[in-house]
């Protein structure tokens, strides 16, 4: 009997649904920046015919299907009726099978609702399952990018005496938890030698195990969607939004008694759940600062946490406020002192509580530096200069970073 091995050719069928992810994930978190940058609509929710054609993109440029397949997609009416629509159709089928995506939110069909025959003008959210793969792919690029291999909790100077014991011991002082290190107890007792025969165990005896105090933290994230972000030539809320995955996946694994919250500000503020904020647009909107600090103070109130924080990402100065009777005042050139003296109002309700600004500029014009600089010498925050390109690794160093000296 003679077996004959030939070399083994993967199939479409082979396909990793994460990998395919990993593939489109930029095209899930557009912006709007692709579409019309000159007109964005905020409410341009994805559609499934943008799906597919953002899955066939990848198998393009992945190679993954053969040039036979693309020229005939080319060439046909309809690229979606052909062999590579097919494709594109049946895995964008599979990562609903997968978890990655519901379209039934839209349609009111239950899981399994995708077909050859779905309407491509249906509308998909994206599940937990994406938005949790998402921000583990940032994460791990990112910190792929800076050289670090892992992140560990919010250690600080201070020790406590809870249950994750270090080396060292102390002695018991009143209000510590009673985490006894018996063998440094007994051997104090035992320095005093036996009395009657036995060891009497005294206040002063005692030695308990010392761990490093994690601090707890409330952070908003504040993301600026003004028109701006993609309207220079590059897409700037993108890398913001890949931003805010990562750090919500870091809190979650890492940092799980934190909290953080996200907000979009604009011509004016609101918060919105991480499921809503990966597909989020950039609007035909000015920059309301204001209304911006003024929500996250709201959300930050109600959280009862060691450290209280804010992370802005912006690329551009305050140019819109709310005034009293309601109306959006506007105006997009210099730095107005009606809409300066409501922001840096704002500004001073944070220092009063104790809530630190750290600002992330993704531009670096004049004018936002010196409202930057205003504002971080108020809280005492920080403000860096930075790109779409780099930001990430910023912003995920400085959460890092600073966590470990803001308890001594």
């Amino acid at each position: 009997m003679i077996t004959r091995y030939s070399k083994y050719e993967a199939t479409l069928d082979d396909l990793d649904m994460a990998d395919l992810m990993s593939m489109i994930s930029d095209r899930l978190l557009e912006s709007g920046f692709n579409t019309n940058p000159w007109v964005p609509d905020p409410n341009s929710d994805m559609t499934l015919e943008e799906l597919y054609a953002a899955i066939a993109e990848a198998m393009i440029n992945n190679e993954l299907i053969s040039q036979d397949m693309i020229d005939d997609a080319f060439a046909s009416d309809d690229w979606l009726d052909t062999e590579l629509g097919d494709i594109a159709k049946e895995l964008a089928s599979r990562l609903e099978q997968e978890g990655f995506l519901n379209p039934s939110a839209n349609d009111g069909q239950g899981q399994g609702a995708l077909s050859a025959e779905t309407d491509p003008n249906m509308k998909f959210e994206l599940t937990n399952k994406s938005i949790d793969f998402l921000g583990y792919k940032t994460l791990r690029d990112v910190l792929g990018a800076s050289g670090s291999s892992s992140l560990g909790q919010h250690s600080t100077k201070q020790k406590t005496t809870g249950v994750e014991a270090i080396a060292e011991t102390k002695n018991y002082e009143f209000g510590d938890a009673m985490n006894l290190n018996i063998t440094e107890t007994f051997k104090n007792a035992a320095k005093r030698g036996l009395h009657n025969g036995k060891l009497n165990l005294d206040y002063g005896d005692l030695e308990v195990m010392q761990s490093e105090y994690k601090s707890s933290a409330a952070t908003v994230v504040m993301l600026d969607c003004s028109h701006s972000m993609i309207l220079y030539g590059e897409d700037r809320f993108l890398p913001a939004k890949q931003v805010a995955l990562a750090l919500a996946h870091m809190i979650k694994t890492e940092y799980k008694s934190d909290v953080i919250k996200f907000l979009l500000f604009h011509n004016s503020a609101e918060e919105i759940p991480l499921s809503k904020l990966a597909l989020a647009q950039v609007g035909p909107y000015h920059t309301n600062t204001a209304a911006g600090l003024r929500l996250a103070q709201k959300i930050l109130k109600r959280q009862n946490k060691d450290m209280k924080q804010i992370i802005m990402i912006t690329d551009g100065k305050p140019s819109a406020v709310t005034l009293p009777n309601g109306r959006v005042y506007k105006n997009a050139f210099g730095l107005d002192p009606v809409v300066m003296a409501e922001t840096l109002k704002e500004v001073s309700s944070c220092r009063r509580q104790g809530i630190q600004i750290n600002t992330f500029m993704l531009a670096s014009d004049p004018e936002l530096i010196s409202f930057v600089q205003r504002v971080s010498q108020m809280t005492k925050g920080k403000a860096y200069f930075t790109s779409p390109k780099t930001i990430g690794r910023y912003v995920l160093q400085d959460f890092n970073s600073r966590r470990t000296k803001i308890v001594n």
